[in-house]
């Protein structure tokens, strides 16, 4: 019945069986050509037509890859050809038996084996011409198989001329406005790439960009099909639909096509088999879905794009993974450039940048907008930008209409695939304070344990609602939020959103303030209620911990407090200012600051809490001050000093004179500083408060030199000194030997202020940012006026980076005026 007989191990080279096997059938009738999956239809007596295919054959072509002799994977030390049941063994005995030709195949490299592997009824194939076959030239390759299987059995047909290939183009159009990704597309074009991300933010846009642009590399054509992973259409496409889709472009009549699934993808990758072909499968589902429908050869390219991360594709065939994220705000005015033109950008350019800073980067958002202006002639870009400006309604109004371009609707394909667990969590998200956070907040939020929070973080990541901003944090995209909070607002009762809400703040409140503790033991802890029901809070060990943390959370905890604000929460307002004062006064964040205490101002006024009052007074005096605003300062501090001095709270009286020196000395005022900081002193010392008796000395120290009494100034900045290593205050250490660093600066010692300032440094270490500026400023000083100009200009740019990073313009400005003045010593 068959002339030709294929025979091979299935854990060995399923895809060369397949592949030679459809290329000799369109040389050779398909029914001359034997091959038990391509064959033998199901339900069929699988030993009695196996049988019958042995005794009809007249040539038998063993397929020898890789693992043709692998161990069997149950019984590790057997192998399966020394096994008198073995179906391999048995085909190519009886063709010995009937002396019947035998060419042994030997696919991709794979050689023969030694003769002591092999039982002695089946050695003779060692003595059997053998022919070479590689899936990199397989066409060729099988075509002279072909030719010689046509000389050495008699009776059999000349091969017939391979049939002229379908060379396909599915490609949808080119996306015409494309704009930017130069990065991304610098990263396609390896055998497989997946490019994930969430609904409308460009995947295939971004696909189809690329495979326009390099359609000249695949000569033999470029495949599409879209797998309707998340569509309004319903189900994805299934497997073998999504293979007849292939077949079909590539010419494969319908009736050919096999009817059982691994025949199938036998035979779409025997045709695309070392053609230099593109296949973009978009909108996938699954790696299980995709898997199936990847060719097995390296010549051809494959694109997919899926909201789903397709991980299993990077651990099964090594795909390279290309997450999108948001247009820059720069593309994102170039793509409004290339719809709308210039004259209308310039003719409204406020409107144009509020369309951009709205639609936050996301292509079909832009593309919705931009396309509304088109085709609603004269209508001003005002009237979309007034639109979308309030965020409780800006995701409603980017609705076309039409369910393909809404990103309502877009979004909504990915919601209703989540469980419910899920996209409750995913729905609270939106809620959630801050640019990105952590697995404890998304815990505390939702009201889990922390392993369900990150089973629900996986998943939404997995489906691109989600992102990784840096490791064990995440972030949604703007709009995405948005999305997610008008979810919570419709799936989520009221009293049930502000429990969450309340839980989140609850949580970034109690630990900044283990935290706080931690960068300043010093300080005065406030009294907090006990952590609210499903709140907790995190274990902050040591100094490096809390800066960690604060680093991390510090802008979910500044967000925390205007959320806490906004819910009337007054005392939680005030008491997040308190605990993110160390962090801010240690980092330079003065306007923050500035910002941060404001709110806790008028959180005290509205709780008629004097004593809360005078705190806010003082600290939002101190930051004004810092901020170079002496007037407004002075207001405030005056109205803390009168408000301590009326609640007999003669701490915070201290600490507002140690303010009131500050600001004193930023007018100039020397004497004036030192008879606060002398008053400070001494209620520090009848309140035997030694860490704060310290940090007054040391100003005592700083407004002495500045009005010439130095042997003063030294044996206060001694008196410090010595008191700050009493305590083991590192940082107070640090002040202290910057404040004996200026006087010996002042009088002349350059060199032992040079020391001074190092020591200094070396115990800042990043502690005090603020502080380190200011005393690299003045090694930068004294290093030039001791001729070293290289140290001078390293401490200066240094502190440039610090000046600008904490917006202290001016000394930013003058520091640069330096360092463009410094000139190097002749040589």
């Amino acid at each position: 019945m068959w002339d030709i007989f294929v025979s091979y191990r299935s854990a060995d080279a399923p895809f060369g069986a397949a592949a030679i096997y459809e290329l000799l059938a369109t040389r050779f009738d398909r029914d001359r050509i034997f091959l038990d999956n391509q064959s033998i239809s199901p339900g069929a007596e699988y030993p009695d037509r196996l049988s019958a295919a042995l005794e009809s054959m007249r040539v038998l072509l063993v397929l020898v890859g890789p693992r043709w002799l692998a161990p069997d994977p149950d019984e590790p030390d057997r192998l399966p050809i020394r096994d008198e049941r073995d179906w391999v063994r048995q085909e190519i005995m009886r063709a010995f038996e009937r002396s019947i030709r035998v060419v042994p195949v030997l696919f991709d490299g794979a050689g023969l084996p030694d003769p002591g592997a092999l039982p002695a009824a089946v050695r003779p194939l060692l003595h059997c011409q053998a022919v070479e076959v590689s899936h990199l030239r397989l066409g060729a390759d099988v075509a002279r198989l072909a030719e010689r299987l046509a000389d050495v059995v008699p009776g059999l047909p000349p091969p017939r001329a391979g049939p002229a290939r379908l060379v396909p183009r599915q490609l949808p159009p080119a996306p015409p406005w494309f704009v930017g990704r130069a990065d991304e597309l610098g990263q396609l074009g390896r055998p497989v790439t997946a490019i994930v991300g969430t609904g409308g933010i460009g995947k295939t846009w971004l696909a189809l960009h690329w495979a326009h642009h390099n359609a000249d590399r695949f000569p033999d054509g470029q495949l599409f099909v879209d797998l309707r992973g998340t569509s309004s259409a319903g189900r994805p496409m299934s497997t073998p639909t999504a293979l007849r889709c292939l077949l079909d472009g590539l010419g494969v009549d319908h009736h050919a096509i096999p009817v059982d699934l691994d025949a199938q993808i036998g035979r779409y990758r025997s045709l695309v088999a070392g053609r230099r072909l593109l296949v973009v499968l978009d909108n996938a589902d699954s790696a299980t879905q995709v898997a199936p429908l990847l060719p097995g050869s390296p010549t051809c390219t494959v694109l997919v794009t899926s909201r789903n991360r397709l991980d299993g594709l990077l651990t099964s065939v090594g795909a390279h993974l290309l997450a999108l994220d948001a247009l820059t705000d720069t593309e994102s005015h170039d793509l409004f450039l290339r719809r709308l033109g210039s004259v209308r950008l310039r003719a409204e350019p406020t409107a144009a940048a509020e369309l951009v800073r709205y639609c936050s980067g996301l292509p079909l958002a832009l593309g919705i907008v931009a396309g509304r202006v088109v085709n609603e002639e004269g209508l001003p870009l005002a009237v979309p930008a007034g639109e979308l400006r309030d965020a409780a309604t800006r995701i409603g109004a980017l609705d076309a209409g039409d369910p393909g371009t809404s990103v309502t609707a877009v979004l909504s394909w990915s919601y209703d695939a989540l469980t419910s667990v899920h996209a409750r969590v995913f729905a609270l998200l939106g809620l959630m304070p801050g640019p990105d956070f952590g697995l404890a907040a998304v815990a505390c939020l939702a009201e889990v344990r922390e392993p369900e929070a990150r089973t629900a973080m996986r998943e939404l990541e997995r489906v691109s609602f989600v992102s990784r901003s840096r490791a064990g944090r995440w972030q949604l995209h703007d709009l995405v939020r948005l999305f997610a909070a008008n979810r919570a607002e419709q799936t989520v009762p009221a009293d049930e959103r502000e429990a969450a809400v309340l839980r989140v703040v609850d949580h970034y409140l109690h630990t900044a303030q283990v935290a706080d503790r931690k960068l300043d033991g010093n300080r005065r802890t406030v009294a907090l209620d006990p952590p609210v029901r499903g709140s907790r809070v995190v274990e902050i060990a040591d100094h490096a911990t809390a800066m960690a943390w604060f680093t991390a959370e510090y802008a979910s905890v500044r967000a925390a407090q205007e959320v806490a604000a906004r819910h009337g929460w007054h005392r939680t307002v005030w008491r997040l200012a308190w605990v993110l004062h160390s962090f801010q006064w240690q980092q330079g964040h003065v306007r923050a600051q500035l910002a941060t205490w404001r709110a806790a101002l008028a959180a005290a006024e509205a709780l008629h809490d004097p004593s809360a009052l005078a705190v806010a007074h003082r600290l939002v005096g101190s930051a004004t001050a810092r901020a170079g605003r002496p007037q407004d300062a002075a207001f405030h501090l005056h109205r803390a000093l009168e408000l301590t001095a009326w609640l007999g709270d003669l701490r915070d009286h201290a600490h507002t004179r140690r303010a009131l020196a500050r600001l004193q000395e930023r007018r100039a005022d020397h004497e004036g500083a030192l008879e606060h900081a002398v008053e400070a002193h001494r209620l520090y010392r009848e309140l035997r408060l030694p860490a704060n008796e310290a940090d007054a000395l040391d100003l005592m120290c700083w407004y002495e030199a500045k009005l010439g009494r130095d042997q003063a100034a030294t044996r206060h900045g001694e008196a410090a000194l010595a008191l700050y290593r009493e305590l083991g205050d590192r940082n107070g250490e640090a002040t202290a030997l910057d404040s004996l660093g200026h006087v010996a600066h002042r009088t002349g010692r350059h060199v032992e202020a040079l020391d001074y300032y190092r020591r200094a440094l070396a115990l800042f270490r990043g502690t005090n940012v603020y502080h380190e500026a200011d005393t690299l400023d003045r090694l930068g000083e004294v290093c030039a006026q001791l001729s070293y100009p290289d140290a001078a200009r390293d401490a200066w740019e240094r502190c440039l980076r610090l000046y600008r990073q904490q917006d202290r313009l001016d000394d930013a400005e003058r520091v640069q005026w330096r360092l463009a003045t410094l000139t190097r010593p002749e040589a």
